[in-house]
Formats: structure tokens, C-alpha cells, sequence
């Protein structure tokens, strides 16, 4: 059995139409701080306070190129003592190219920091362990609650300042 239609090139989609893509550009450290105020042998557990928080924005040049920005912070108490504080701002330039509107904002707020995150634990890691202390391994991330959760408190402000809510695609 023959095929006689020709192959569709690479780049193609269905009707002739360049399907939706991603690419990643540059990934790079935007800030990094380590604070080591009470650095004392620590004799319990200490108490890990890690916050972690997605941004986007547009590229100037345009292009569909968006900077995400991924930021975590960390705090280790024990005793009542601040034995480190580490904030870390790790960012990513992506091309986006075709993504539909409606699949914007989840695919840079929760595909784009997916793929930051592996590089932006081991910075973290290593500059712990630099600081004197065990490497903090931050646990993965689920980056679909965190972008739901996001969404909720938006159209919880949104419903308390009288505007009409976003509407979140499925």
C-alpha cells in the first residue's frame, strides 16, 4: 500500500498553518541574596519559610518573547534564631509563537516556570550548602495549583472591588 499525498513539511500544521511552539532563548540569574545572620550550631530543626512566586511580562522588542520570572525565597529559624535567608530571581526569555490567547497566560505562568525550576532548586542548593548549612532541596513544584490558586485570589479581588471577574479556559 502507497501513500500518494506528499509529506507535510516540518513546520506545518493542519491547513498550512505554523503550529503553536515554545522556545526557550536565555535563562539567567536575575538577583541572588544569601544572609547568614546566625550562623551558631544549630542543635533542632530548623523551621524552612519557603515562598515561591511566578511572574510574565512581554519582551520590549516584541516578537512574542516574554521574560517569566520565577522568584524563591527561603528563611531557616530555629530556637527563635534567623539562621539564613536566601532569595533567589531566576528568569527565562521564551518565544512564543501561534499560542492561542486563550492558552497564553497558563503556558507562561505554568509550562515556562516548569522549566526553570530544575536550574532555579540547584542554585539554591548550592548556595546554601556555600553558606555552611545542608543544601536546601526544595520539593517539585506543582505549577497548575500554584497558577489556580493564583487565579482564585484574582477573581476573589475582583468580586470584592465590584469588577467583573477573569474568565479562566479550561
Amino acid at each position: 500500500m502507497t501513500d500518494t499525498s506528499a509529506p507535510q513539511a516540518p513546520n506545518e500544521g493542519q491547513n498550512g498553518a505554523t503550529p503553536a511552539g515554545l522556545r526557550v532563548l536565555a535563562q539567567y540569574v536575575k538577583d541572588l541574596s544569601f544572609e547568614n545572620p546566625g550562623h551558631s550550631p544549630v542543635q533542632s530543626q530548623p523551621n524552612i519559610d519557603l515562598g515561591i512566586d511566578v511572574g510574565a511580562t512581554p519582551h520590549a522588542d516584541g516578537n512574542g518573547l516574554y521574560e517569566v520570572s520565577l522568584k524563591l525565597s527561603a528563611k531557616a529559624v530555629a530556637d527563635g534564631t534567623v539562621l539564613f535567608i536566601t532569595e533567589l530571581d531566576y528568569a527565562g526569555l521564551f518565544q512564543l509563537q501561534n499560542v492561542p490567547q486563550a492558552q497564553l497566560e497558563p503556558l507562561l505562568l505554568i509550562e515556562c516556570p516548569r522549566l526553570l525550576f530544575p536550574f532555579a532548586r540547584r542554585i539554591v542548593a548550592e548556595i546554601t550548602r556555600e553558606g555552611g548549612f545542608p543544601p536546601l532541596l526544595i520539593d517539585p513544584v506543582d505549577f497548575v495549583q500554584l497558577y489556580q490558586q493564583q487565579y482564585r485570589r484574582a477573581q476573589e479581588a475582583a468580586a470584592d472591588s465590584g469588577q467583573t471577574p477573569p474568565v479562566q479556559d479550561a
